[in-house]
């Protein structure tokens, strides 16, 4: 059973940072495709950043230059490193197995001042 469970929300202020961590049982993180999306009140979900089994990342327009996708193949875990914080980044933010169609259960990043 894949499991994927996320920490690092928070609050913090315009221009700051925040690092999300995804903790992956089940699968080998190195492996699949994984990825980022998030979902702004009112809003419909995104996907944000995605890292494939060979290291390839892409990202959204919106977080472009600001989000970084990263992986601990040891730790099995995948990291969205955001910086330069926006108020419109204000969302509940999910990590995701791409190639399976596996969900973890969220975590808020509130950007305010």
């Amino acid at each position: 059973q894949v499991q994927l469970v996320e920490s690092g929300g928070g609050v913090v202020q315009p221009g700051g940072s925040l690092r999300l961590s995804c903790v992956a049982s089940g699968i080998t993180v190195r492996f699949n495709h994984m990825g980022w999306s998030r979902q702004a009140p009112g809003k419909q979900r995104e996907l944000v950043a995605q890292i494939n089994s060979n290291g390839y990342t892409n990202y959204a327009d919106s977080v472009k230059g600001r989000f970084a996708i990263s992986r601990d193949n040891a730790n099995n875990t995948v990291y969205l490193q955001m910086n330069s914080l926006k108020p419109e980044d204000t969302a509940v933010y999910y990590c995701r197995l791409l190639s399976g169609g596996a969900w973890g259960q969220g975590t808020l990043v509130t950007v305010s001042s």
